[in-house]
């Protein structure tokens, strides 16, 4: 999750004297740490790719292991360990925290019915669920970002369910519980159920 640290484990138990090892990232192989043993030097080039890993790369002198601090979703991607004896990659998935899901009514909707919308805005790789009581009713995914998403709900204004909607990645999930009273409240009727005498229908 974004946020926490990542340790991209090389495997080794100590580097050997003559050992090269080099860290790359992305579709380009772009180099962004070294270890030269037989020059006794540790670089991270922490600049590249407009500053993404800057103050964020460790590596480990001992086994040159690579960790990821303070990740956000820009660091997902695939990393490559080459060492003289082999080569070793990587594919890191960042889940980013997920907002609570909001719940809002169309103002649209017929007067028999509620047509509610249940959204989120700026999420990647997570599915947006509506559920009465724990039946899951209808669900959306996605993958790559997206600026809104978005999950259409019909009741019936007299409908005395429980809903809820869902957000979640194969982490974490945000619940939002519908207020149906607040929300689904039928229009007001005048009293007698009918127009007071001398005014006008429409």
């Amino acid at each position: 999750m974004e946020g926490d640290s990542v340790t991209l484990d090389s495997d080794l138990t100590e580097m050997m004297d003559d050992d090269l090892i080099l860290w790359t990232f992305g579709p380009e192989n772009t180099q962004i740490a070294e270890i030269n043993v037989l020059a006794d030097s540790m670089t991270v080039f922490d600049d590249v790719l407009d500053g993404r890993f800057r103050d964020r790369l460790k590596l480990d002198d001992q086994t040159g292991s690579l960790t990821i601090t303070h990740t956000r979703t820009e660091h997902a991607g695939h990393y490559k360990l080459d060492i003289k004896r082999a080569i070793k990659t990587f594919n890191l998935t960042v889940y980013g925290v997920l907002p609570v899901p909001v719940i809002s009514r169309n103002s649209s909707s017929s007067s028999s019915s509620c047509s509610l919308v249940c959204s989120a805005v700026n999420v990647s790789h997570v599915t947006l669920s509506w559920f009465r009581g724990i039946s899951l009713l209808s669900s959306i995914s996605v993958s790559d970002l997206s600026i809104s998403l978005s999950l259409p709900l019909e009741l019936e204004d007299q409908d005395k369910n429980s809903y809820s909607c869902v957000l979640n990645n194969p982490i974490s999930n945000q619940t939002q519980h519908l207020d149906i009273t607040q929300l689904c409240q039928p229009c007001a009727v005048k009293e007698g159920g009918k127009n007071p005498a001398g005014s006008p229908s429409v």
